[in-house]
């Protein structure tokens, strides 16, 4: 998806959205014309008119492009492959202000599986924010759970905000910190 960055689109069709970084859910009118400023993980943030506003993958069609496919998992998948494409699933999640996704930004604590009796599974997630106060924090925890809960079994994914420990930069993977130059 990389390489969109700066490109002007018109909206197709009405869209839903949200502000960036408040988070406020919007409905983007047909017509409307702006510039996608990231296209990261699956959703893409535009600039439209003075703001920023994200949608999702399964929404790309309304910007000419193409829509975000579920992931697969093999026939007979045990409760490691379903963890393996959970954090895989996770790496696609981005905050709409840093193209940095929240694994490598050290956001996400803990990923469980637990095996359903009727043959699907229970996602529980323990991640936290950069910022207590981050307006996108349910945003960002509503695309995690849209993202692990299209996962085939998965019935659902509990993601909990969390604020202990504090978030602080050694969490940040070492590519991460390359990336947005806090090597110490």
């Amino acid at each position: 998806m990389a390489g969109y960055e700066n490109e002007p689109v018109v909206l197709s069709r009405d869209v839903e959205a949200v502000i960036v970084p408040a988070g406020t859910p919007i409905t983007l009118k047909q017509g409307v014309a702006g510039y996608i400023t990231q296209a990261l993980g699956g959703s893409f943030t535009l600039y439209i008119e003075g703001n920023l506003y994200r949608i999702p993958g399964e929404q790309a069609d309304a910007i000419g492009k193409e829509r975000v496919l579920p992931p697969e998992l093999p026939p007979n998948a045990t409760e490691a492959d379903v963890k393996e494409l959970a954090w895989a699933q996770m790496r696609r999640c981005f905050d709409p202000e840093i193209p940095i996704n929240i694994v490598d930004l050290g956001l996400v604590y803990a990923c469980d599986v637990t095996a359903n009796a009727d043959g699907t599974r229970k996602l529980n997630v323990s991640m936290t924010l950069t910022a207590p106060g981050c307006g996108m924090g349910e945003v960002l925890v509503q695309d995690v759970r849209d993202k692990l809960e299209i996962i085939p079994t998965v019935s659902h994914a509990d993601v909990q905000l969390v604020f202990h420990p504090p978030w602080n930069q050694s969490m940040m993977s070492e590519a991460a910190r390359l990336q947005t130059g806090m090597m110490w």
